[in-house]
């Protein structure tokens, strides 16, 4: 799981930095607009599911949702905070995820699920807060 988080940051960094120019506003809002609705189309996968499979699909859809619109924020407007907001949506969602996939355990696998969910996105925090702190 913590090489996919990896490779997930890696390849949105690199998306993000080959966006080079700002974009303008009517390209932000039609990014902002296909945002909006690749979620509902994401969350609408999710209706057919049931128990925690939907929670966790629900989970997984408003998290990809929101780090887009911070990448996007990051186009739009590049700065160091919305850089560092990008990576804490990151951080949030794999958290959210995670911590939903843990109620499909019981007793004691729950609880350790639990805590490495908690765990990661302690870790993910303090990468963040290291990487920015060097700035």
């Amino acid at each position: 799981m913590k090489k996919h988080l990896l490779m997930l940051a890696i390849a949105s960094s690199c998306f993000v930095a080959t966006q080079a120019s700002a974009l303008t506003k009517d390209e932000y809002k039609a990014a902002k607009e296909k945002i909006e609705a690749t979620y509902k189309a994401d969350k609408a996968k999710c209706d057919p599911l049931k128990d925690n499979a939907k929670d966790v699909c629900q989970k997984e859809a408003k998290g990809k949702e929101n780090v887009a619109k911070a990448e996007l924020e990051q186009q739009y407007k590049p700065s160091d905070s919305n850089a560092r907001k990008v990576e804490e949506e990151k951080v949030k969602a794999n958290y959210e995820v995670a911590k939903e996939k843990c109620d499909d355990q019981k007793g004691d696998a729950k609880s350790a699920c639990e805590k490495q969910a908690k765990a990661d996105e302690t870790k993910g925090k303090a990468d963040i807060k290291a990487m920015h702190a060097k700035k």
